[in-house]
C-alpha cells in the first residue's frame, strides 16, 4: 500500500458512478481509507442514514473502508464557506485521532477545495472524474439512469398503481406499460389464494391476511430489481373491498391490516381505469353480481381511494385509448424536475 491512513470525503447526494470508481481506487492505495459523508442539517439533502447505507453497501466488501459522518450548518453549499471549514476539519482530524497520510479528491472540487486547504500536512490526490454530478442526477435521474449505482436505484423508482373494478384491464395494462417503459410489475397477489377452494366465495380470512402481507412483500422484493418504473395490479385497497364485498368473517382482524399496509404503501400515480369502455370478460373468476352493477361497485373502490386520501386519474375508453392515456401519463413522471421551484 502506498500509504496507512487515507480519506474521502463528498455529500453523496446520491452517490454515481464517479464516486464508486473515486472509492474503490482511494481504496486500493491505504491501508485504512475513511470515508466521510457530509451532511447539511439545514439543506434539503437525502436522508443522511440512507446515504450511509447506500456507501456501507457499496464499500462492505473491500473490508478497509470506514464511513463517518461530517455534520455542518450551512444552508446552502455555497454557504459553506471558508470561516466554517477548519473547524469541520479539526472534528474529522479528531475522530480520524491519527495522521492522515492523503486526502482523496475528485477534479470535480480541485486544489482550492475544503479537502486541500485545510489538510496541508496531508498528501492530495486528485482523481479525474466524469461528466455526471450529482446535482444533475437529482434533476434527471432518469435520462441519467446508468450512472445510479444498483443499490442507489430504488430510491428513484416511480411506483404506479393500476386499479379498478373487476375486468378493466388492470393486469394486461400494468404488463404492457412494463414492457413499454421496460419496467417491472407486479402480479395482484390474490389472484391465485381467492381461488383455493375453488371458488372465492368460500374464502377464510387467513386468506385475506396472506394476501395483504404478500402483496406488500413481493412490492418490496421487485422494487430491488432497481427499474425506473414499477407497475402494480391492485392493492390493499382492493382486498379490503372485497373483504366487505365477501363479506369476510375475519374482517374486524383484518381491516387494521389493511389500513396499516394502505398506510405504509405510496405511489406517484394511480390510474383507475372505469368500467366503461371495457368489456366484462367472465373467466369463471369473476363475479357475476359486479358484472351485472359494475359502476357501483367500482365507485365503492373510488370512495375507498378517497377515504384513504389518495388522489387518482380515472381512464376510460376502449383498450387502445386507455393505453396511449396511460403511457403519456407515466412519460410525465421520467420528466426533469425543476430544481428552481
Amino acid at each position: 500500500m502506498k500509504y496507512r491512513t487515507g480519506m474521502y470525503g463528498g455529500c453523496f447526494n446520491p452517490p454515481h458512478l464517479g464516486h464508486v470508481d473515486c472509492i474503490i481506487r482511494a481504496a486500493g492505495q491505504c491501508e485504512k481509507l475513511y470515508l466521510v459523508l457530509d451532511v447539511g442539517n439545514r439543506r434539503d439533502e437525502i436522508d443522511s442514514r440512507i446515504r450511509y447505507r447506500w456507501l456501507y453497501q457499496l464499500t462492505q466488501h473491500i473490508g478497509n473502508v470506514k464511513i463517518l459522518f461530517l455534520e455542518d450548518p450551512a444552508p446552502s453549499k455555497e454557504a459553506y464557506t471558508r470561516d466554517l471549514w477548519q473547524a469541520d476539519a479539526d472534528k474529522i482530524k479528531a475522530e480520524i485521532g491519527e495522521k492522515l497520510d492523503v486526502v482523496f479528491c475528485g477534479s470535480d472540487y480541485g486544489e482550492d477545495s475544503f479537502w486541500n486547504i485545510c489538510y496541508p500536512e496531508s498528501d492530495f490526490v486528485i482523481f479525474p472524474r466524469n461528466e455526471m454530478n450529482s446535482t444533475e442526477l437529482r434533476r434527471d435521474p432518469y435520462s441519467h439512469w446508468d450512472w445510479l449505482p444498483d443499490v442507489v436505484k430504488p430510491y428513484y423508482t416511480k411506483k404506479v398503481l393500476l386499479i379498478g373494478g373487476e375486468s378493466t384491464g388492470k393486469s394486461t395494462l400494468a404488463m404492457n406499460l412494463a414492457h413499454r417503459f421496460q419496467g417491472t410489475y407486479v402480479e395482484e397477489a390474490g389472484k391465485t389464494m381467492s381461488e383455493r377452494s375453488g371458488t372465492d366465495l368460500l374464502m377464510l380470512p387467513e386468506d385475506f391476511t396472506e394476501i395483504l402481507l404478500q402483496h406488500k412483500l413481493n412490492e418490496i422484493k421487485a422494487l430491488e430489481r432497481g427499474s425506473r418504473l414499477l407497475f402494480e395490479d391492485t392493492d390493499a385497497i382492493v382486498t379490503r373491498f372485497y373483504m366487505s364485498f365477501l363479506k369476510d368473517g375475519g374482517i374486524a382482524r383484518n381491516l387494521p391490516l389493511a389500513q396499516a399496509i394502505d398506510g405504509l404503501n405510496g405511489y406517484d400515480l394511480i390510474l383507475f381505469l372505469e368500467p366503461e369502455g371495457s368489456i366484462f370478460t367472465d373467466d369463471g373468476s369473476r363475479s357475476t353480481v359486479i358484472r351485472d352493477d359494475r359502476l357501483r361497485y367500482s365507485e365503492q373502490i373510488k370512495d375507498l381511494l378517497r377515504t384513504s386520501g389518495r388522489s387518482f386519474v380515472s381512464i376510460s375508453g376502449d383498450y387502445e385509448e386507455r393505453y396511449l392515456t396511460a403511457v403519456k401519463l407515466v412519460s410525465e413522471l421520467l420528466k426533469p424536475i425543476d430544481m428552481d421551484e
